[in-house]
C-alpha cells in the first residue's frame, strides 16, 4: 500500500501507535460492542491504519486527501476503512473540532460527499454539553487523534443487517454507564 505522504520518521514509535490503536479497537470498539460493524472488517484486515507525520492543518488535509484517493481506487474487498492516526496534530480537542468543518469541505470539494463519511475519535472527545470526565465521551476517546474514513455503501449494508442501528449510541452511553470509569481503566490493565 503507498505511503502517507507526511511519514513519521520513527519506525518503532509507529509500531507502538498502531499496535496501541488496534488494542483499543479489540478491547473497547469490538470488545465493548461500541461499533457493531468493526468486527467483520478488523477480522477480514481490511482496516489501514495510516500513522502521519504531519505537524499542520494544511499537511493533515492534504494526508486525508490522499487517504481518501486511495480508499476510492481500492476495492472494498481489500480495503474498506482507514484509520487517519495523527499524533502531532489537532492534539487539543478544541482545534480537532473545529478542524472537522474543513474535513467536511473538502469531502465535498472532492465530490466525496454519499461516498465517504469520517468519524471523529480523540483523545480528549467530549460531547457537547457534557463534563470532560463524562464517561459517554469514552465512546469516542482513541488513543490518539484519529479520523476514521467510512464507506458510505459498508455504512449502509451494516445498517440493513444490523436491527435498531439508530440506538447504537444509547446503548453505547449504557454500556459505558454500566462499565464506569474503573471498568474503562481496567481495559487496560493486561
Amino acid at each position: 500500500m503507498p505511503q502517507v505522504l507526511t511519514p513519521f520518521t520513527d519506525a518503532p514509535a509507529v509500531e507502538e501507535i498502531i499496535a496501541n490503536t488496534q488494542t483499543w479497537l479489540e478491547r473497547a470498539v469490538i470488545g465493548l460492542n461500541l461499533c457493531p460493524f468493526a468486527k467483520s472488517v478488523f477480522v477480514k484486515k481490511q482496516v489501514r491504519y495510516a500513522v502521519t507525520g504531519a505537524s499542520t492543518a494544511d499537511e493533515l488535509l492534504a494526508e486525508l486527501e490522499h487517504e481518501l484517493t486511495l480508499l476510492a481506487e481500492t476495492d472494498p474487498a481489500e480495503l474498506d476503512t482507514t484509520l487517519l492516526i495523527h499524533p502531532q496534530v489537532m492534539t487539543d480537542f478544541l482545534d480537532f473540532h473545529f478542524f472537522l468543518g474543513e474535513v467536511d469541505a473538502l469531502i465535498r470539494n472532492l465530490d466525496y460527499e454519499g461516498v465517504f463519511q469520517i468519524a471523529s475519535l480523540h483523545p480528549q472527545y467530549e460531547f457537547a454539553g457534557s463534563e470532560p470526565d463524562d464517561i459517554a465521551n469514552f465512546t469516542n476517546r482513541s488513543p490518539y487523534p484519529t479520523l476514521h474514513l467510512l464507506r458510505e455503501s459498508s455504512i449502509d449494508r451494516a445498517v440493513a443487517a444490523f436491527p435498531d442501528a439508530e440506538a447504537i449510541f444509547e446503548r453505547n452511553i449504557e454500556t459505558m454507564e454500566r462499565l464506569g470509569h474503573e471498568g474503562w481503566k481496567k481495559l487496560w490493565l493486561s
